[in-house]
């Protein structure tokens, strides 16, 4: 019972694995064993002293060999907690963040919408670094030292009551002194935490945003916001360090009494040969001795108040809901949505009760003004969201009820803003389908159109292509995109806005591409270019998270006003010029 207790206790509070559990309890154990160790000296002393108060004479190698033995064994306990903590507190710092990752994996697009990646990248590194600190020098010997300061109290008050009376009541008070101050100790190590992630925030995004700051002049103002930031950290740390450090200091000062109480006491007691002087000297290495152990308890607490919102953290990140489902084997691709809605927040629906069906060997466009959720259903549809009502069916199944990894095995995805990988242009295509043949991925390369661009490159293939391809143009990285596709070869196909920036000719060739990679899929194209969507088989218009009407071209133009000036605004644009 009390190990599941601690286990529960070592789970809530500081987040631990089941792994690093077992090693917190081992490497306690074996500090509680050198703490042993250490008063063992101390009885050794007092034994020696004894013998010299009652004129017992014994050769010097008796005690040598005795203290000795001691040392011997302690140096094997330090060695075996030493082992133990160190190594098993690398091991969990791993699992930790293998399994932060895994969860970062299940988690639904919707998250890092609404959590910056820089607390996360924080979470993973720093945090679990802080937890490892904790872990290596403060839980496993705080977990030591309680057990230790209980059952050297219990011997304390056995061997003569009114000295440890006298020995442990200042410490029991000093020691609730801190735990009284751990309400505001968390708070402001709290506040601290938060605004150390704003900063980061601050830091990360002036260094992403370099060219639009040094293109709009606006490097002095950034500096100074940055700075600013900097600084109110900076003294919100010097707050929160006295906040942690004032209570401390007042708790050492009354636990620093046990020895003088100690010393009173003994001093009345022998004054009444109530004591014998041997018991004296024992009582007040010992206070030293527990005054040292909780001091350092105490450093424990405040480590522990400090780590309260980083494990927080963690522990608000593994708890977050993941998107579940089964590995249902689909075969029909028709997409059927039904009173779909969904909303970013709480305050405005983006879909608000969208119908359709997408059609298996048909192409299906979706249309609108700008944000009436266009690219939003292909989110929907693609679970990198959950819609939170209605239904959308693929094969009969509701989407929700299929594990995202059956699902994306049946979907390719070209966007807009393709990412790529700084490795070479064969391994950014071999995404598509990692299993592939290096001749397979030339060949989804040669049916994209990449073939052209790609042998000019200083290594074809196996050129590094920069930083989400910053050596490639546009309309380069676009059909990239679209090779990983054609060489996926999903039934389901979701094209969204990909030929938004291109200019003619690289439109031109993506088109090409594409008209290879539509054929016998469910497709689903968002696209403001009407001209190129015209001889969809179906045209889906939205207006501000509904379906204003679906049909064909030539039918959309006789019953749908928007889709008419859609189309007039179109060939408008078409025809300006600067």
């Amino acid at each position: 019972m009390e190990g599941a207790r601690m286990k529960t206790i070592l789970k809530r509070n500081f987040g631990l694995t089941d792994s690093g559990i077992r090693m917190v309890r081992r490497a306690a154990l074996a500090s509680f064993f050198v703490n042993a160790g250490y008063m063992a000296l101390m009885l050794i002393a007092m034994y020696y002293g004894d013998n010299v108060l009652k004129g017992v004479i014994r050769p010097a190698w008796y005690y040598l060999a005795i203290i000795a033995v001691t040392l011997a064994v302690l140096y094997i306990l330090i060695d075996r907690e030493y082992v133990l903590t160190f190594n098993g507190t690398y091991q969990e710092a791993t699992n930790l963040r293998l399994e932060i990752a895994d969860q970062i994996k299940k988690l639904p697009l919707s998250y890092f919408s609404r959590h910056d990646l820089s607390d996360l990248a924080q979470t993973i590194m720093q945090d679990v670094t802080d937890l490892e600190h904790a872990m290596s020098h403060s839980i496993p010997r705080c977990i030591a030292y309680v057990f230790f300061l209980t059952v050297m109290a219990v011997l304390l008050l056995a061997s003569n009551p009114l000295l440890g009376l006298a020995a442990l009541i200042p410490l029991a008070v000093g020691l609730v002194l801190m735990l009284l101050s751990q309400r505001a100790q968390k708070r402001w190590t709290e506040k601290y935490f938060w605004k150390m992630r704003e900063t980061t925030e601050a830091f990360q995004e002036a260094i992403e945003l370099q060219r639009e700051i040094k293109s709009c002049r606006y490097e002095d103002k950034n500096y100074q916001e940055v700075s600013a930031s900097l600084d109110a950290a900076e003294r919100l740390r010097v707050r929160t360090e006295l906040m942690q450090s004032m209570p401390i200091l007042l708790s050492t000062a009354v636990m620093k009494l046990s020895i003088g109480f100690v010393a009173a006491v003994s001093a009345a007691l022998l004054r009444i040969n109530a004591v014998q002087m041997i018991y004296v000297i024992g009582f007040l290495l010992v206070s030293m001795r527990l005054t040292d152990a909780v001091g350092v308890m105490e450093d424990f607490f405040a480590e522990f108040f400090y780590l309260d919102a980083r494990i927080k953290r963690i522990g608000e990140l593994r708890n977050t809901p993941t998107q579940q489902g089964k590995n249902l084997e689909l075969e029909h691709f028709d997409i059927e949505l039904k009173d779909v809605r969904f909303a970013y927040n709480d305050e405005t629906k983006v879909i608000n009760g969208v119908s359709f069906v997408a059609k298996q060997d048909q192409v299906t466009a979706i249309v609108g003004p700008s944000g009436c959720g266009k690219s939003t259903i292909l989110r929907l549809i693609s679970r990198l969201y959950d819609y939170d009502g209605g239904s959308i069916r693929i094969d009969g199944h509701d989407i929700q009820e299929i594990s995202t990894d059956a699902l994306f095995d049946k979907v390719s995805f070209v966007f807009q803003d393709v990412i790529l990988f700084n490795s070479s242009v064969l391994d950014n295509i071999r995404m598509g389908r990692l299993d592939a043949t290096d001749e397979e991925v030339r060949q989804a390369a040669r049916l994209a159109n990449c073939e052209d661009f790609i042998l000019r490159l200083p290594e074809g293939y196996d050129t590094l292509i920069g930083e989400n391809g910053s050596k490639l143009s546009g309309g380069e990285r676009q059909r990239i995109s679209i090779a990983r596709a054609l060489l996926k070869n999903a039934p389901i196909l979701l094209l969204d806005e990909i030929s938004a920036s291109l200019d003619v000719e690289n439109e031109r060739k993506i088109q090409e591409a594409l008209n290879r990679l539509i054929t016998d899929k469910t497709v689903i194209i968002v696209s403001h270019r009407l001209k190129s969507i015209e001889k969809a088989d179906q045209i889906v218009v939205m207006d501000a998270g509904r379906v204003e009407a679906a049909g064909t071209h030539d039918e959309l133009m006789k019953k749908s006003p928007l889709y008419q000036r859609l189309i007039e605004k179109s060939s408008l644009t078409e025809k300006f010029t600067y």
